[in-house]
This record gives C-alpha cells, sequence and structure tokens, in this order.
C-alpha cells in the first residue's frame, strides 16, 4: 500500500476526533495544478495560438519548468497552505503532550486534581494508548511533509522544497524537533515498565526502545514496516551520555551543564537569562536557550536504564555544581561588600 493511502487510512480517526493534519490529496491536486499551469503557456505557444506578446513571456517568467522565480501557485497557495497545516499539527501535538506529561509526573494533590479533571485518564493504560497515539501521530505527520516536499522538488526540479524545510525548522513548526515527542517516547517506556512491575521488555507497541550500546544511548521508534526516527542522546558537548538532559527550542539535546556553559550562564542564574545572541552549539541558532524544555521523563528512563553510568556521572555533577554555587555566592559576597 502506497504511503498516501495509508497515511488517509490511519488518519480517518483522528480527522473524526478533530485533530488537524497534512492534507497530502490537497496538496498534491496543488502540485497538479502548478504543472497544468506551467505546462499551458507552451503548448498554447507552440499550437501559434499566441503570439510572443509582453503577456505570454510574464507567464513563462513567473512559472518556468523549474519555479525559479515567482510561481502563483507554489508561493501563493502551496506552501502557505503546507505552512498552515504543519503549525496546526505541532501546535495540537505540543498542547496535548505537555498536557498529558504533567499528568503523569504530577505528585501529591496537584496529581488528583488533574486526574479529577480528566476522568477520561484515570487508567493507567489509558494513559500508555494515548502516548502511543501522539507519538505515531507526530511521526505519521512528519513523514507527510516530508514526502509532499519531495514530490515537489521532483516536479520542479529544484530544491525549494528542502528550503522550505529548512524554513520550517527555523520557525520551529517541524514536528521532530519538538522536545516534547522525545520525552513522550520516554515517558511511554516509563509507563509500559511501571505496569508489570519493571519486568516488562522496554518496547511500547513493539517498536519503541531505549538502546545504549557502546554507551551511547540512543531512543527509537518505529511505525509500519519502514517509518523509523532515532534520537541520539550523547550530549555533543561532553560527548557523554546526556545527564539533566535538555531540549534546545531547536531540538538539539545536551546536558543542563553543558548548556548553561555553552550559554554563558551560571546554573543558579539558569538558562531563562541567557543572551539571545547565544547559538546552539550545534545547528548555530540564536535564541534556543531561554525556551529550553528540562527532560525530566527522560532523565527518569536513563537513571533506570543505565544506572552505572548515571550513578557516575550524577556524583560528578553534584561535586561540579556545588563548586560552582558557592564561587557564584563568593563573587555576589565580594559585589556587595564592594571588595
Amino acid at each position: 500500500m502506497k504511503f498516501t493511502k495509508k497515511y488517509e487510512v490511519y488518519m480517518q480517526g483522528d480527522r473524526e476526533k478533530g485533530l488537524p493534519l497534512v492534507g497530502l490529496k490537497k496538496l498534491k491536486k496543488m502540485l497538479k495544478a502548478c504543472k497544468m499551469e506551467i505546462e499551458a503557456p507552451q503548448n498554447i505557444e507552440e499550437e501559434g495560438e499566441i503570439g510572443e506578446s509582453s503577456d505570454s513571456v510574464a507567464i513563462e517568467n513567473k512559472c518556468d519548468n523549474k519555479c525559479s522565480g515567482y510561481c502563483p501557485v507554489c508561493d501563493g497557495t502551496f506552501f502557505p497552505s503546507l505552512l498552515q497545516e504543519m503549525s496546526a499539527v505541532v501546535g495540537c501535538f505540543n498542547k496535548r503532550a505537555k498536557k498529558l506529561l504533567e499528568m503523569h509526573l504530577a505528585s501529591g494533590f496537584k496529581k488528583y486534581l488533574l486526574w479529577f479533571a480528566n476522568k477520561s485518564h484515570r487508567s493507567h493504560g489509558s494513559l500508555i494508548q494515548e502516548g502511543k497515539d501522539l507519538v505515531t501521530y507526530a511521526i505519521i505527520n512528519s513523514i507527510a511533509m516530508r514526502k509532499i516536499l519531495k514530490k515537489y522538488d521532483k516536479m520542479h526540479h529544484s530544491t525549494q522544497g528542502q528550503a522550505f524545510k529548512v524554513k520550517a525548522q527555523s520557525l520551529h513548526i517541524e514536528i521532530l524537533q519538538s522536545p516534547w515527542l522525545c520525552e513522550l517516547m520516554a515517558s511511554y517506556i516509563n509507563l509500559r515498565k511501571s505496569k508489570v512491575n519493571n519486568q516488562a521488555p522496554m518496547g511500547l507497541f513493539g517498536d519503541c526502545s531505549l538502546t545504549c550500546d557502546d554507551d551511547r544511548p540512543t531512543l527509537s521508534c518505529c511505525l509500519f514496516e519502514s517509518m523509523r526516527v532515532d534520537i541520539n542522546l550523547t550530549c555533543s558537548i561532553c560527548l557523554d551520555m546526556v545527564f539533566d538532559p535538555i531540549s534546545l527550542s531547536c531540538g538539539h539535546i545536551f546536558c543542563y551543564m553543558c548548556c548553561c556553559s555553552a550559554a554563558s550562564v551560571s546554573i543558579v542564574d539558569g538558562l531563562k537569562v541567557a543572551a539571545l545572541k547565544e547559538k546552539c552549539p550545534l545547528c548555530r541558532t540564536e535564541g534556543v536557550y531561554p525556551k529550553a524544555v528540562h527532560l525530566d521523563e527522560l532523565n527518569i528512563l536513563l537513571r533506570e536504564s543505565c544506572p552505572e553510568e548515571w550513578e557516575k556521572r550524577r556524583k560528578f555533577e553534584r561535586l561540579e555544581r556545588i563548586r560552582q554555587v558557592k564561587e557564584h555566592w563568593r563573587l555576589q559576597h565580594r559585589a556587595f561588600v564592594g571588595i
């Protein structure tokens, strides 16, 4: 079964629930309209039905075979429509994921209030099922976006589809960038394990797992036969397993202390005070620190799955944090007394 058909069948249930999605059929029709608009002036001119008028030259210049300039279909309908749909999908996913994670991580009286307000989530199994559905929703919509942009580039012999994908990443509407995707995957592995007293395999619906080969942890999720997402959990700053992981708004994951060092802030002040000019160490995107997200579920998963490595990092981090806190307050004291 082709992906488009598989996507339409799978998303039928989400459409009935009112969830936004990437309209593959509608976008393909737009691309066909663009192709017709490209070919029509050429065919008419070959048949001699129009002359070398200024209008026909303008149409050819605006919509050539490579869409190198302004294209009234692509620029006017296709890309704006895809941008709007992607924004709706990632907004819906982030909202639902944050709500679900808040319910799982809450404790004490707050947890009872949240569960009472969400009667449909009172069972442990319902949390696991909704987590599975949200992860699937995120990945399959991301693949749909990738497929339609690939088709655009193939039809137009261009790279504008890839350029649009880069733009979407800069606008933080590429759903695989969302920190909540990694957090959800970790959360539901944790939920699945706790459901059967930590004796169940780590997989979520059989295809979501954490591997720690050669001390290089990777969080993976596979849909159907060939759709796979791998999230590398090695901090690219210290080159070790992420500890107290942080996801920047660009989607890259680092240790909290490594992030503070890269952002030129102390662990006492935190990342919210980082200057907007500070860049991500990997993609060099500016302003990614103030909206960074703590990945608490991922930290729990790593603690339980890689206990020896996690404990070693905890001892080192504790000593380093104590040192930095003492240095911070020493400097504050000197500034206060005017030394």
